[in-house]
């Protein structure tokens, strides 16, 4: 990480973290002694608040996609994969939850759930639940965002995708820009 503080294009100092070790240098041959004092402060802070945070943040988001990547994939025994899709929101808070029979689906079972930017400039989540062949049970896409009224709830029975015989069901859920 490098942090450097200019004014008037000339830089008065430069900050370099690399490998947990930290280099300081300050360009200015004369520095009023407030200005040194908020160098050392902006170096404390970057040392001390930012530098800790953006490592424990890097490595907590690494942890969470290392448990995504690692999650046992099932076998395939004819189940099916039902997704819920959400596009074309905008903005970008929404609140999409899958349901098993009126109950949250748990989290270790869903894939997917992260926000991502269309090309538009509006925003998409999906999120996915395997099935298996035997399930008997009623599944509930559910949607809340600013666009929307009331609550969207899409329901679809395992009675469906087993007459289809399809692999993967994906409810749509087109949401209109609001602005």
């Amino acid at each position: 990480m490098i942090s450097k503080t200019a004014y008037q294009g000339s830089t008065f100092d430069e900050l370099h973290i690399f490998d947990g070790r930290i280099t300081y240098q300050v360009f200015s041959n004369y520095m009023e002694p407030e200005t040194i004092r908020n160098l050392e402060l902006s170096k404390s802070r970057l040392e001390k608040l930012y530098y800790p945070n953006c490592i424990k943040t890097l490595k907590n988001y690494l942890k969470k996609r290392e448990t995504q990547l690692n999650r046992k994939a099932n076998s395939d025994s004819g189940g099916s994969r039902l997704s819920c899709l959400a596009t074309g929101f905008y903005p970008r808070h929404i609140n999409l939850t899958l349901f098993r029979d009126g109950q949250p689906a748990s989290d270790h079972e869903i894939t997917g759930g992260d926000l991502l930017p269309n090309a538009d400039g509006t925003y998409q989540m999906r999120k996915s639940l395997e099935i298996s062949a035997a399930d008997k049970h009623k599944y509930t896409c559910s949607v809340t965002h600013l666009s929307l009224d009331n609550k969207l709830d899409i329901t679809l029975g395992n009675e469906l995708l087993q007459k289809k015989r399809v692999r993967t069901k994906t409810f749509k859920v087109s949401l209109s820009v609001c602005g």
